[in-house]
């Protein structure tokens, strides 16, 4: 895939190493080497929140690096991680390398790194904003975990809108809620860096679906995007969210690769 030369090149290594360029949430930590970059989250526990990425490695240093960050991320409890590969990754034949060595392609095993800058079309009938108030950072956590399968607690929803709440006082990242005929029907996340709006997750409740929700959220994240005086939109979309991005504007501009590690890999669950 080769990306369009009209955009950035800083904007394309945001889209294709994400948790490399975002500033850190309240609770998470990155580890930079030259040779990679780990991300760690604050879910130790789901593999998504332990990312291996930004690979820059010789030839005869993959294994000898796999066998280091998983010993590293072994004692700091995270069994279950994925790793990274998208254009810049070498050695060019580390994808299959990391297969040999027992990794197995993610839930969702390829990504596309996409980008849009120019305004989205409206969507009418649909409010969607940034959240305000407590109540609607745990709602829009209620919203995100279900969409993305992830068995919380009322505790453990409790935190993560804290951690939420936190990181929009500090101004780095954003959490969005849309209304359908009055209630909270989708949420949506941004992180703003001064390459571009990185698109975090979104999710919209089953009876809700189809009715504008996702595009509403699309629209008021470039709204802010906008405010801020950097008019890109930057995500990382999986197999559903492709098409409609590409609709409403987004480009294509590279493919990145996942793979599972760790205990997750042999059946646990996530």
């Amino acid at each position: 895939m080769s990306p369009p030369a009209s955009i950035a090149r800083r904007v394309l290594e945001l889209a294709e190493d994400l948790n490399t360029h975002v500033p850190l949430s309240p609770g998470a930590e990155r580890i930079v080497e030259d040779r990679f970059v780990i991300w760690l989250g604050t879910m130790a526990s789901h593999p998504s929140f332990t990312v291996v990425q930004r690979l820059r490695l010789e030839p005869s240093t993959v294994e000898p690096t796999v066998a280091n960050v998983r010993a590293l991320l072994d004692q700091r409890g995270r069994t279950g991680r994925t790793w990274e590969v998208g254009p810049s990754a070498t050695p060019g034949d580390v994808a299959g390398r990391l297969e040999g060595l027992g990794m197995v392609p993610f839930d969702e095993p390829l990504v596309v790194g996409m980008v849009l800058t120019d305004a989205p079309p409206a969507v009418a009938g649909v409010e969607a904003r940034r959240v305000a108030t407590a109540e609607e950072f745990v709602a829009a956590e209620r919203i995100l975990a279900q969409g993305f399968g992830m068995e919380e607690s009322e505790e453990e929803i409790s935190r993560e809108a804290d951690l939420a709440r936190e990181g929009d006082r500090k101004g780095m990242r954003s959490v969005y809620l849309a209304w359908v005929d009055g209630q909270p029907a989708a949420a949506a996340q941004a992180v703003f860096t001064d390459r571009g709006v990185v698109m975090g997750g979104a999710a919209t409740l089953p009876a809700a679906r189809r009715r504008g929700a996702y595009r509403a959220l699309v629209a008021a994240r470039w709204r802010d995007a906008v405010a801020r005086g950097v008019p890109v939109l930057v995500t990382q979309a999986g197999a559903m969210s492709r098409p409609i991005l590409r609709r409403l504007g987004f480009r294509e501009v590279c493919e990145i690769r996942i793979f599972l590690d760790g205990a997750a890999s042999a059946g646990a669950d996530r």
